[in-house]
């Protein structure tokens, strides 16, 4: 936290030093600038890279106090960002749409720079990777340490960048409503989006790290099938699972990022190598339809779309926003089964899921920690072993470290590991991928990340929309999610469906009036 604050400071003292930023200037505005207005900024000399650059850090400075999204800024991104400036100036054909863009990165995705990458643990602070950063990196984002998968961690929480907000017992934040919890591991970039503390942000999800974080914050979450994009420099839980994916407040803006990061990695041979196949000449701009709905086959599975969970009027907002995509043009289909025993797949898929994990967690995170050119901790004995050493910064006595110790009592993929990677295997193909075939589906529409396992067994894709906010002001969205490779036909109907609804709307900080 301490660095965090220094880092903090010297972002106030750029903005200081360079003229602060407000919302608007030179008629550009700032607050909920997309990619494409920002490029049109760029264009007609109304914005430039460094302007934008400065009102991201006076928003991390003025917000991050509150929110605690970022966990650290990079003390290099006005100089990218006047870098990028330059590039433009003196060859304005130079430049792809993310082009000076500032990004947010959450905390487990490798830049070699400055900026830490550390899962948000005190563990990995000051190691140094082999991979070099990209465009205008602002910082990074405050994630779940390491990536919710060490203990009884609260969404949110890490040792390096703190809780969101302790507004409750157990402390959780959300921009809209600061009691709320900001869900999942990737929530630091998903309260940043929403608050408009960057241009856009990067998330990664193992189940549900991405979906949930972007349907409870009133964003776009694209969970990409497994492999689309690299996972190269990324501290992983399992390469079977793990996807990069953005993050962002519009469904185009969203499309924009998967288009820059889709694609093969060496360093990622094996899993990007097979998913390139998926990629469609031209990129995936071009699924950015109005009439995206029009003529699509969209399943509503039994057992999510419940009074139990979301009562009546949270329902009636979901069966209204199912009866707008009828409207144009999607044939709903209802009433149908994802398997048998919904519930009680439903209820232990990720304790059945946890069983190959931990092994695939101690294999994966061992290989990237031996990997770095430095590291303080080498091993995940090593980081078991440094949080034993500080357990008061670490909040060992509250949140313990159980999934980490569990994860290095494994010995590779045994025989019980590979029963239970047999179970998933079946659960998989028997269930959504037989779904989607025989009703020949573009997509299944569930609430939130309901379905977000059914996904991350299948390496399948999924996008959440904002669909609206419940009575407390907590935002929810609307999923949409296919088979591998269904991209372009989930970016017709997101676009679509964002544009037919338009529900996001900027967080007004419910709960600023209690002191910080």
């Amino acid at each position: 936290m301490a660095q965090l604050r220094l880092r903090l400071a010297a972002a106030i003292v750029t903005v200081a030093a360079v003229g602060g930023a407000c919302s608007t200037a030179a008629g550009f505005e700032f607050n909920e600038a997309t990619v494409d207005t920002i490029q049109l900024g760029f264009r007609n000399g109304s914005l430039t890279s460094t302007a934008l650059v400065r009102f991201y850090l006076n928003q991390i400075v003025s917000l991050n106090p509150l929110l605690h999204a970022v966990i650290e800024v990079n003390p290099d991104a006005v100089a990218q960002a006047a870098r990028a400036d330059a590039e433009r100036a003196s060859d304005h054909r130079c430049c792809g749409p993310l082009h000076g863009v500032p990004i947010l990165l959450k905390d487990n995705i490798a830049t070699r720079d400055k900026l830490n990458t550390t899962a948000g643990s005190l563990a990995l602070l000051g190691s140094v990777v082999r991979r070099d950063a990209g465009a205008v990196i602002l910082g990074k984002a405050n994630p779940s340490e390491w990536s919710h998968f060490r203990g009884g961690l609260p969404s949110g929480w890490s040792a390096r960048g703190g809780q969101t907000r302790v507004f409750v017992e157990l402390p959780m934040k959300n921009p809209y409503v600061l009691s709320a919890t900001p869900c999942g591991s990737s929530s630091g970039s998903g309260v940043a989006a929403a608050a408009n503390m960057a241009s856009v942000t990067l998330g990664t999800e193992t189940d549900g790290s991405i979906l949930c974080p972007a349907s409870l914050n009133s964003v776009v979450g694209i969970k990409p099938t497994v492999g689309l994009t690299s996972r190269s420099g990324v501290i992983p839980i399992t390469p079977r699972q793990d996807t990069v994916g953005p993050m962002c407040r519009t469904v185009s803006d969203a499309v924009h990022v998967l288009d820059s990061i889709a694609g093969y990695d060496a360093l990622d041979a094996e899993a990007t190598g097979a998913a390139s196949k998926y990629i469609p000449v031209g990129g995936y701009g071009q699924f950015l339809r109005m009439d995206g709905l029009r003529g699509k086959r969209i399943g509503i599975p039994n057992g999510f779309f419940t009074k139990e969970k979301y009562g009546k009027k949270q329902l009636w907002v979901y069966q209204k926003h199912i009866a707008s995509m009828r409207k144009h043009g999607a044939m709903v289909i209802e009433n149908i089964d994802i398997i048998e025993n919904l519930t009680l797949v439903k209820d232990h898929l990720f304790e059945i899921d946890l069983v190959a994990m931990r092994a695939e967690f101690k294999l994966s995170l061992n290989a990237y920690l031996s990997d770095l050119l430095y590291s303080p901790v080498r091993s995940l004995a090593d980081v078991i072993a440094f949080n034993n050493a500080h357990p008061v910064k670490e909040r060992l006595k509250g949140f313990g470290q159980s999934i980490l110790i569990d994860s290095e009592k494994t010995n590779g993929i045994a025989s019980q590991e590979k029963a239970v990677l047999e179970i998933l295997n079946e659960i998989s193909t028997d269930g959504l991928e037989k779904l989607m075939k025989k009703h020949q589906l573009d997509a299944i529409v569930t609430p939130n990340n309901d379905a977000s396992g059914f996904f991350a067994i299948g390496g399948m894709p999924a996008i959440t929309v904002p669909a609206g906010y419940n009575r407390q002001g907590v935002p929810f969205g609307i999923c949409f999610g296919g088979l591998k490779g269904y991209e372009p036909r989930l970016i017709e109907m997101a676009y679509a469906f964002e544009q037919a609804t338009k529900v996001r709307r900027m967080p007004r900080f419910k709960g600023l009036s209690r002191k910080l």
